[in-house]
């Protein structure tokens, strides 16, 4: 069964009483933390890469995160800015991050659709944007709002997975009727649909980045999923699948990993 990834969480002191479906905000909060070795990896080893992105652009002036989910890098580009603004389409998701850094004067809060964004063309120096562009239908539009809001030579860290993933070829499948049943049985922890609706293959990415005139200047790609290895090996299976990732970083293997991450330039 594929490893539900973004959607699980496993019951504790303060988790909504029995009955309640968990709301995503608090899904969100068990990605770094879940007993299941490799979920857990997978999504502190794309918070490493991200933050090993987004350090070299220390100094930034204005910085954007579009989408902040569970506010994890909040904290990093407040120290990598002077200025910094959150925008996501749900308040909910603003009011948690909000939260995460507390009452800062440099850290405002906003919300925007990045498909048809309200904000000022050329405002921001750097743009960050992981994990949204999948929950976006016109995926296009978003990427085209981003060119925009960049400054001249200003900065977008991006990161999605990647279609042809073991991890989300087989999510697809996953919440079929009856084969959900199966899942949560495996889990036994509560599963909602990730809400993938556009997962772009890198090369569709690069088109649509370079129509939009960013120029990528980095590309990286991370986290192995091995199906039933990864819901049954424990660590074993994370050893595994950690020793694998090195190896896949080739063509056209690297389709093979979950995450693809863009530096790109304005």
């Amino acid at each position: 069964m594929p490893m539900v990834h973004e959607v699980s969480i496993t019951r504790g002191p303060g988790d909504p009483p029995s009955g309640r479906a968990p709301t995503r905000l608090e899904l969100q909060d068990t990605l770094y933390s879940s007993t299941n070795p490799t979920r857990r990896w997978i999504h502190t080893r794309r918070r490493e890469v991200v933050e090993s992105l987004l350090r070299p652009c220390a100094g930034s002036a204005r910085a954007l995160e579009i989408g902040p989910g569970s506010g994890i890098y909040l904290p990093l580009l407040a120290e990598l800015a002077d200025e910094v603004v959150v925008t996501d389409i749900e308040p909910d998701f603003l009011d948690r991050a909000r939260d995460v850094v507390g009452e800062r004067p440099a850290v405002g809060f906003v919300v925007d659709d990045i498909t048809r964004t309200r904000l000022e063309p050329g405002s921001f120096d750097l743009i960050l944007c992981t994990e949204v562009l999948e929950h976006i239908d016109d995926w296009r539009a978003a990427l085209a709002s981003m060119a925009k809001l960049l400054r001249p030579g200003g900065v977008l860290v991006l990161s999605t997975p990647q279609p042809w993933s073991p991890l989300e070829l087989l999510g697809k499948v996953a919440f079929r009727p009856g084969v959900i049943r199966v899942v949560r049985a495996i889990y036994r922890e509560p599963v909602l649909e990730t809400g993938h609706i556009s997962l772009v293959s890198s090369r569709r990415l690069t088109s649509e980045l370079t129509a939009n005139g960013l120029r990528i200047e980095r590309r990286r790609w991370s986290s192995v999923y091995i199906p039933v290895l990864a819901e049954a090996g424990g660590a074993a299976a994370l050893r595994i699948e950690q020793r694998l990732e090195p190896m896949l970083q080739v063509r056209p293997l690297r389709a093979l990993l979950w995450t693809q991450y863009v530096v790109a330039r304005g």
